[in-house]
């Protein structure tokens, strides 16, 4: 792949973390631009191979599963030096390869994330539609989610990746975690429960409980809401117990990942704001909030 060509998937990458993830995008400004680009290319395979399982795999599961396979395949090839036509493919896993090469990072991440997005996919080994309980849901979140903030750490240049490991994980997950209330509707939709069943039950809530929410809107049925309660204050644990890895993050990177850190709890905020209307309504921080939350850390880079 020419420079040429690796920048413009570095371009094609930023495009795509600025058109689907506003509050990601919006924390990636406050980082260096050689990081940044680097953030660009990790987000845009994520969103490439999400984009797959989300949207092919609805009509199409069998076909969605070749895409995947076929992805990873592209990926293992620009690696090799080859990432294929300058086709969306081509120009997400060329800066990819690019990003794993600069940044030495492990392979062993990129293959548990699509492990994990082939447990979306109806018809594969690893599909599940349901997770029992938080043990299988954490074994789903690690390729989905831990492994993300477990590639950042290279590239954001942290002096004691081994030390910094537990809490980039738990990051991930929270944020994971976060999209799962905030989504629980959409989820549905496409014939998905992410959060556990045992906790929903403890509650007395069940599948058709929240199909049947999701048909009719309005305020949720009060079991929903204890529940989703729950979920929301054992998220807000999981942020409190990565927020000390914010500490060994280098001055220069600490600014953005608190954006995220305090956008993404803002959406838990929202969430309980709008009386837990998670079948009918999406929790969205509002634009002002984002702006003034990136402005305060804009000022500590100065």
């Amino acid at each position: 792949m020419t420079v040429t060509e690796t920048d413009a998937g570095f371009r094609y990458c930023e495009e795509l973390a600025a058109t689907h993830g506003r509050t990601y995008y919006l924390a990636t400004r406050l980082l260096p631009r050689p990081r940044r680009s680097a953030v660009h290319a990790l987000y845009g395979f994520a969103r490439l191979v999400d984009d797959i399982v989300d949207v092919t795999a609805v009509n199409d599961p069998a076909g969605a599963a070749l895409q995947v396979t076929a992805t990873e395949r592209r990926l293992h090839a620009a690696l090799a030096g080859d990432p294929g036509p300058a086709d969306a493919t081509g120009l997400v896993v060329g800066a990819l390869a690019e990003t794993i090469r600069r940044y030495d990072l492990p392979l062993d991440y990129f293959e548990a994330f699509v492990r994990s997005m082939r447990m979306d996919i109806p018809g594969t080994p690893e599909f599940r539609a349901r997770y029992d309980d938080m043990p299988q849901l954490r074994e789903y979140m690690y390729g989905s989610a831990a492994v993300i903030g477990l590639q950042l750490l290279p590239v954001f240049d942290v002096a004691d990746i081994d030390a910094a490991a537990p809490y980039a994980a738990a990051l991930g997950e929270a944020f994971q975690l976060t999209n799962f209330i905030r989504d629980v509707g959409e989820d549905l939709d496409r014939g998905r429960t992410y959060l556990p069943a045992d906790t929903w039950a403890a509650f007395g809530v069940d599948v058709a409980l929240l199909e049947h929410g999701r048909r009719t809107g309005g305020s949720p049925d009060p079991r929903v809401r204890r529940a989703l309660a729950h979920f929301v204050a054992l998220t807000r644990a999981e942020y409190r117990r990565a927020e000390p890895g914010l500490a060994l993050l280098p001055d220069r990177i600490r600014p953005g990942i608190r954006t995220a850190f305090e956008l993404y709890g803002g959406i838990l905020d929202e969430v309980e704001r709008s009386g837990y209307r998670v079948l009918d309504v999406r929790a969205v921080v509002p634009t002002r909030r984002r702006a003034r939350v990136a402005l305060t850390q804009l000022v500590r880079l100065r």
